[in-house]
């Protein structure tokens, strides 16, 4: 139901801490009638529609230094939570090091929702389209309680519960290239298919990445599928079929089979559950077969695409 009209139109108190342990002490303090802002896309739809109740106490993350910093590190890539999506597609460290982050973000809204839009918020919604990516990437994030930080893989976080204390400092995406031949290539695909290609929730979404050896062997493979308010999975079944084996026609069969099975998208009022477990499969499998046929576009990004349907 709306919110009254009173209810939507109060001015919440806006504070401004210094650092994560600041902005945590704030919270634990107003409870639930604080919540934590950034970017604010997706807040400030829901209070303009009605159908979340505008706080009495905002906590603007944005105050606090280096939380939207974007760097390279010996092991990896570390994006602050406060990054906005914009700068994720633009910076060359997230482009060299996290080509199908790129893609990803590139496909979220329109571009002047990633303008405001964070990685961060996009993470904690937990069904936003960067996380299959994310999960491919064997992302791991970090949080801090407001006395120490953890990290947490993202595959994890998402199988625990949705509330969590404390906030999203970072998303550290490990250097998969450390340890790996010379010789053997990076390869990955994004797919978001969606009512239209922007400004509506997607209905699937696939993000694959690998490492292929000369002889077409996967060395090295994550899937993983989400999509409208599914929450994002790794297909484990489809990656244990493909690990250590070259891809063949018989074989993509039994990984479609193996997608088929293990997604399992939440209910969409815009298209049946059949439909959408259907498109992932052979997403997943079309990928795969042009992988195969078409090796030189491995790694560039040709896997970037945002479709959409009638």
């Amino acid at each position: 139901m709306a919110m009254e009209e009173k209810e939507r139109l109060r001015s919440p108190s806006v504070w401004l801490p210094r650092d994560p342990g600041e902005a945590v002490r704030l919270k634990e303090a107003f409870g639930g009638d604080a919540v934590y802002v950034a970017g604010s896309t997706l807040l400030r739809t829901q209070w303009e529609a009605g159908t979340a109740p505008v706080p009495a106490h905002l906590i603007d993350l944005a105050s606090i230094p280096g939380l939207d910093r974007i760097e390279e590190t010996d092991d990896g890539l570390v994006i602050g939570s406060l990054a906005r999506l914009r700068d994720c597609a633009a910076h060359p460290a997230a482009a060299g090091k996290a080509p199908l982050l790129v893609s990803a973000v590139k496909a979220i809204a329109g571009a002047s929702v990633r303008n405001q839009a964070t990685l961060g918020g996009n993470v904690v919604y937990r069904v936003g389209d960067s996380m299959p990516a994310l999960l491919a990437l064997d992302a791991e994030l970090i949080w801090h309680d407001g006395r120490t930080e953890e990290t947490i893989g993202a595959a994890e976080w998402l199988a625990g519960p949705s509330a969590r204390p404390g906030i999203l400092t970072a998303i550290r995406l490990p250097d998969r290239e450390s340890g790996m031949t010379s010789n053997r290539r990076r390869w990955f695909a994004f797919h978001k298919v969606g009512r239209r290609e922007a400004f509506v929730p997607s209905l699937v979404t696939v993000a694959i990445a690998a490492s292929v050896a000369p002889d077409g062997t996967i060395a090295d493979i994550r899937i993983a599928a989400g999509g409208g308010q599914t929450v994002p999975r790794r297909l484990t079944d489809a990656e244990r079929l493909l690990a250590g084996r070259i891809p063949d026609a018989e074989l993509l069969e039994h990984v479609y089979d193996a997608a088929l099975e293990q997604y399992a998208p939440a209910p969409d009022p815009f298209a049946a559950d059949s439909y959408r477990k259907r498109t992932a499969a052979n997403l997943i499998a079309a990928e795969l077969w042009k992988s195969l046929r078409e090796p030189d576009r491995a790694g560039k990004g040709d896997g970037d695409a945002s479709e959409s349907i009638d």
